[in-house]
């Protein structure tokens, strides 16, 4: 009997504790979300499939489209990758507008709608994975193009 007791007060415990952490409240105040528009997802999307695309085409398709993709504010100071080849696959879960970010050393923002998003790189080289980093990848769309600021692995 006495088993049964504490059995039933165990579980009276267990349903206030549940209870009571339901109905705590966090202080601060809910903040917009700033995700992407179905648009520029889509469009980044496509970037990343193009990328990777042009990394299995080899060393000088990838780099044609690196500078292709260069956002038209910053076209100076790219990556030198030499003859690696990066295959990006990003976390689009991950995906939303980074309304702060400027490249490293820039007095301004880029141009477009800035977007972060979480990213696995791997780096090949000759067809041989080398090594694989995971980090975040800024990339802009602006006037419906996807401009990228790849994370480079030589620096």
């Amino acid at each position: 009997m006495r088993s049964l007791a504490r059995v039933r007060v165990l579980g009276a415990l267990v349903l206030a504790l549940t209870v009571a952490g339901c109905t705590t409240t966090v202080a601060g105040s809910p903040v917009a979300s700033i995700s992407s528009s179905p648009q520029d997802r889509d469009l980044i999307t496509r970037y990343f499939t193009e990328f990777n695309e042009s990394g299995d085409e080899g060393v000088s398709t990838q780099r044609m489209f690196q500078r292709d993709t260069e956002h038209p504010d910053f076209t100076a100071g790219g990556c030198d990758l030499g003859n690696l080849v990066l295959h990006i696959e990003p976390a689009l879960s991950t995906l939303r507008l980074d309304l702060k970010w400027k490249p490293d050393g820039a007095k301004k923002r880029p141009r477009g709608s800035v977007y972060v998003v979480g990213v696995s790189v791997r780096i090949r080289q000759g067809g041989v994975t080398l090594a694989e980093q995971i980090g975040s990848q800024r990339l802009v769309v602006l006037d419906g193009k996807v401009y990228g600021f790849t994370p480079c692995p030589t620096r």
